[in-house]
Order: structure tokens, then C-alpha cells, then sequence
């Protein structure tokens, strides 16, 4: 068993809920809400490099011209 990690059965003995100590499990939280926001976003389509540098230049969050090899 998980430390931190509880779970709730219904009368016929099913899990129906989970309950995360977030003391003790924090870590495992936050990996649960990675997976749920990753899956959430499957379906967005995807931006080029090309494009996200050139959004991020024009917000000015990222310098022009400073280019890796």
C-alpha cells in the first residue's frame, strides 16, 4: 500500500474513491495532475518550434535573434 493513500469501497466492497494524504503524498498528486492535464491536451494540435519562438519574441519573453547551433 501507498503511504498516504486511502480508499473508499461502497457496500459490495468496490473501491469507489481514493483519499491522498497531500503531506504524505505530494509526489504522487502531482504526478496524477500531470497525467490528467497531459491527457486533457491530447488533442490540441501541435505548433512548430518556428512558431512558438516567433509568438515568444513578439511577447518579448524571449530575445530575438539569439539562435543555438
Amino acid at each position: 500500500m501507498i503511504r498516504g493513500v486511502k480508499f473508499l469501497f461502497d457496500e459490495r466492497g468496490e473501491k469507489t474513491a481514493v483519499m491522498i494524504d497531500l503531506r504524505q503524498g505530494r509526489g504522487l498528486w502531482e504526478d496524477i495532475l500531470d497525467v490528467a492535464t497531459a491527457r486533457s491536451r491530447e488533442r490540441e494540435s501541435a505548433e512548430s518550434w518556428t512558431t512558438v519562438r516567433a509568438r515568444l519574441e513578439k511577447a518579448g519573453r524571449l530575445k530575438k535573434g539569439r539562435r543555438r547551433a
